[in-house]
């Protein structure tokens, strides 16, 4: 039976290995690299009467398994990769105890659109599985999509804005914004800020002017302070939309043929999971156009503010309208 003392246990040892988890895009399961053991002794200087036997079962509990050496290098570790990592949650927990909204967001794979295989297996009547094309070429009218998710960390419901153009940083911010209308306003009405998490590449990087210059757009529709928290190189799979979300759409599609933009949309949305998790879906038609440049001068309209650590990667903008 659950007990109040292991659900306080649950409540600590999920404190203790959030700011290390990692996560596969087709898969739900997490991954610590920290050992039963550390987290045994740790619970116990906590109070926890607790052995490595116990704390075992609650990981398999919470999802977790010890993540094997033969799967932990992921491209060049930057020396202060922890201590980021201990940043963003640090700042996911003061900006959840204010109320304010905090985000995970990140592109999906590109998905070919028609009677394409798509990995994975679905009950079928015997000897009748779906026929689809043996060549995967891009099919001339449907193209391909670019799915951009945004994952509410704290309500557990995401949105994803299938887009049919380029994955560009206007892209991003416009998915961003039609969270923020279709959901994100409702569930934060009183919302000032919001904390954004975010690879370190791709439209949304660090390096990106223009996700800086739509950012700042964005806070001055909006009237919110945008705050942005990278991670550090080489470690996508750590973004939470990975493992919360995208992995939950990989399964729920795995064995269907991605027939139309249709079929795409209402599978996304039909995602679905044991702790509750909710996902919006619609299509975006707009043209996002590559090569837009950003000068110096438009750069330095951007009200900008950087953190004393890392700024290039943890850095805020607010609105120009704003009293702060």
């Amino acid at each position: 039976p659950i007990t109040k003392s292991t659900r306080s246990s649950f409540r600590d040892l999920e404190g203790m290995v959030e700011p290390t988890t990692r996560g596969d895009p087709e898969s739900p399961l997490r991954w610590t690299c920290k050992s039963t053991r550390q987290l045994s002794r740790a619970l116990q200087v906590m109070g926890h009467k607790i052995g490595r036997q116990k704390v075992s079962e609650l990981l398999a509990d919470l999802g977790y398994s010890l993540q094997a050496n033969r799967k932990v290098r992921e491209g060049s570790r930057h020396p202060d990769r922890d201590a980021q990592f201990r940043y963003i949650y640090n700042q996911v927990k003061v900006f959840q105890e204010n109320n304010q909204p905090v985000i995970s967001v990140d592109t999906k794979k590109k998905e070919l659109v028609g009677d394409f295989k798509n990995a994975g297996r679905e009950w079928q009547p015997k000897g009748q599985p779906d026929s689809v094309r043996v060549h995967d070429f891009a099919d001339k009218n449907l193209g391909k999509v670019n799915p951009y998710g945004v994952y509410d960390q704290t309500a557990n419901v995401g949105w994803v804005s299938v887009g049919i153009d380029h994955d560009t940083s206007s892209f991003a911010v416009e998915s961003i914004r039609r969270w923020w209308k279709r959901m994100g306003q409702q569930t934060y009405p009183e919302a000032k800020q919001l904390l954004i998490t975010a690879d370190g590449g791709g439209s949304n990087g660090y390096r990106i002017r223009l996700w800086k210059i739509e950012l700042q757009r964005f806070a001055d529709d909006q009237g919110l302070e945008i705050s942005v928290c990278h991670l550090p190189p080489g470690t996508s799979k750590w973004n939470k939309i990975e493992h919360r979300m995208f992995s939950h759409i990989s399964m729920n599609w795995r064995g269907k043929p991605l027939t139309s933009h249709e079929v795409i949309v209402n599978l996304i949305a039909n995602t679905t999971t044991r702790q509750g998790l909710k996902i919006q879906a619609e299509i975006d038609s707009n043209s996002y156009p590559k090569g837009i440049k950003v000068t110096d001068t438009e750069l330095e309209n951007v009200n900008l503010f950087k953190a004393d650590f890392h700024g290039e990667w943890n850095y805020s903008i607010r609105p120009k309208c704003s009293s702060y």
